[in-house]
């Protein structure tokens, strides 16, 4: 049987949605149990879940003491239903926070199939969908929990309604109220996991289709009158809760202090030239960018095609919104990836010249050679002398996936290049994101933290201390998120005090001088314990972590040996011990 024949026995029904849904399982499923949890976006995220589930407040969103008023409130039910249904929110793993983005990852690529049968065949839509859910920047935001892979699932769905009834106009398929009602019910979901967005994306595409086609009459035809009546039934009950509980505030803060700086400049520091997402798309496509010249050529020569034309008009104004937009992070541009992935599809329908397949091998190459290169410098850098199988085995396939892919496209079938390539890609992914990564300790503060905690008697939860731990010097969200809600983030003032109410505490190199002048001047025992030295990545900073016992009761002092109580021995270096990181 020839590849095309399995093929299109693949894509036929419901095998060819589900085969991309499982595609897209496969590629995020490795990171999503191997990573710690990330700093800051997912943790936080987590964190006000995770509060959520502790307090039984579903309409509120706190992270600690401190309102989160910046996303609306879908993603953190979706979020609380997981943790509910698979573990325990004082177990603080990670992992079932991320299911639902897995979800809206599986459903991205599953409409994306969906949408584009309305206009190309069964195979065509399989390849489609398939490169999506084993592209880079998709099976990447399916591990991590915060809105984007779902704003995904739910923006590609209402774009592949909304295709089918563009393509229902033109004769080329019928449709029924439930493609309606899959419309307006992903854009009442989207709106609820990431607000306006979706609505940009559908109004602009919208706005591009009249203004090409010059008339508009089948675009009353879309259920404009239950569709805001399904909106308001969906969204309108928590935005009148979330106004009342915080009397207003949460939308002052959303939007003017969330939505607002992202339209003036670069907010939180995450600016970026114009081109940034298309600079990045080798990138956020890969192995994919070897079609990224076809798929362009495509655009312009059959843009008088129906999918074509629809597909431009998804795609064009969305990322020129993002493109121009003074804010940018490298995920931005995933609700329009749908529409680019498939022009890349179709262009496999045509015969490539040989220049869009030099061109396309040249990006392929260029995708492969950067991440093998970052993987050697991350090795380099952080890994340990185990790390380095998984390194070499890594960029190989980084490596294999971009030259491989190049060389299929231009010696053999453009087909072929794409599911060989696809294919080295998501072993590529697995094993960076599944071994590698986790692999690297200095980025995982957090969790070594915990297990420091754990393995010299400190961690409250063991019972042999009491809570919460404080922290002076390093104030990330996964901290919070492992430690626990009550987790102290002061200043050396604060540790002082947790150390004279017999917590523990963990002080950062940079406060060790006004911690001890203070600990000398309170006349606490100074009693450390274990040193650790990691890497916060998200501001780039060295850190050196000291962990510090509380006074111990005054029960527990009448219990020990005189010479072994922590007044006696005073302060002094901190002890090694056989898993201590200091050199």
């Amino acid at each position: 049987m020839s590849l095309e024949s399995r093929l299109d026995m693949l894509a036929k029904g419901w095998r060819g949605v589900a085969v991309v849904a499982f595609i897209a399982c496969l590629a995020g499923l490795p990171g999503l149990m191997a990573m710690p949890s990330l700093d800051r976006d997912e943790s936080r995220f987590a964190q006000a879940t995770a509060q959520m589930l502790e307090t039984d407040d579903y309409v509120s969103i706190n992270f600690q003491d401190q309102p989160r008023d910046k996303k609306p409130v879908g993603i953190h039910w979706l979020q609380a239903a997981s943790v509910a249904m698979f573990s325990n929110v004082e177990d603080r793993d990670i992992w079932p926070y991320r299911l639902p983005s897995l979800l809206g990852a599986m459903l991205a690529a599953a409409a994306c199939v969906w949408g584009a049968r309305a206009f190309w065949s069964e195979r065509t839509a399989l390849l489609a969908g398939a490169m999506f859910a084993a592209s880079f920047l998709l099976s990447t935001e399916a591990f991590i929990a915060k809105t984007d892979a779902m704003l995904a699932g739910c923006t590609t769905l209402a774009m592949a309604a909304l295709a089918r009834q563009y393509a229902a106009h033109r004769g080329l398929l019928t449709t029924g109220w439930r493609t309606k009602l899959l419309l307006w019910l992903a854009v009442a979901l989207g709106i609820l996991i990431k607000g306006p967005v979706i609505l940009m994306v559908l109004l602009l595409a919208l706005a591009a289709l009249w203004a090409w086609d010059r008339q508009a009459r089948w675009m009353k035809d879309i259920g404009w009158g239950w569709g805001l009546v399904l909106i308001l039934a969906i969204c309108g009950p928590w935005a009148v809760a979330i106004s009342v509980a915080t009397d207003g505030a949460f939308w002052g803060s959303a939007i003017g202090g969330d939505l607002a700086p992202k339209l003036v400049g670069g907010h939180e520091r995450h600016g970026g030239i114009f081109g940034y997402h298309l600079l990045l798309s080798p990138f956020t496509l890969f192995p994919y960018g070897l079609l990224i010249p076809a798929a362009l050529v495509l655009g312009w020569t059959q843009r008088r095609e129906p999918g074509v034309r629809f597909a431009l008009c998804w795609l064009v104004p969305t990322w020129l919104i993002f493109e121009i937009l003074p804010t940018k992070l490298f995920h931005y541009s995933l609700p329009a990836h749908g529409a680019l992935f498939w022009l890349m599809a179709a262009s496999l329908q045509t015969a490539l010249s040989g220049r869009l397949k030099l061109a396309g091998a040249i990006v392929a190459g260029l995708g492969a050679v950067v991440f093998t290169v970052l993987i050697g410098a991350l090795m380099v850098m952080y890994g340990d002398a185990p790390d380095l199988v998984w390194a070499i085995l890594t960029g190989a396939l980084f490596l294999a996936a971009g030259v491989v892919g190049a060389v299929l496209l231009y010696r053999r079938s453009a087909v072929t290049a794409v599911l060989v390539a696809g294919a080295l890609g998501l072993l590529a992914h697995a094993a960076f994101f599944g071994q590698l990564a986790p692999r690297l300790e200095p980025f995982w503060p957090a969790k070594r933290v915990v297990l420091a905690l754990e393995r010299t008697g400190l961690a409250p939860k063991v019972g042999r201390t009491p809570g919460p731990v404080e922290v002076a010097g390093y104030s990330e969200a996964s901290l919070v998120f492992a430690l626990g809600t009550r987790t102290g983030l002061g200043g050396p003032e604060d540790a002082v005090r947790a150390l004279a109410e017999g917590r523990p505490a963990i002080v950062e190199k940079r406060e060790q001088k006004e911690f001890l002048a203070l600990m000398k001047a309170s006349g606490v025992p100074i009693d450390p314990i274990t040193r650790l030295k990691a890497l916060n990545y998200s501001n780039g900073d060295e850190m050196d972590l000291t962990f510090y016992r509380g006074v111990p009761r005054r029960t527990d002092l009448a219990r020990q040996p005189a010479a072994a109580t922590p007044a006696s021995r005073g302060a002094q270096a901190p002890r090694p011990t056989a898993d201590d990181d200091a050199p």
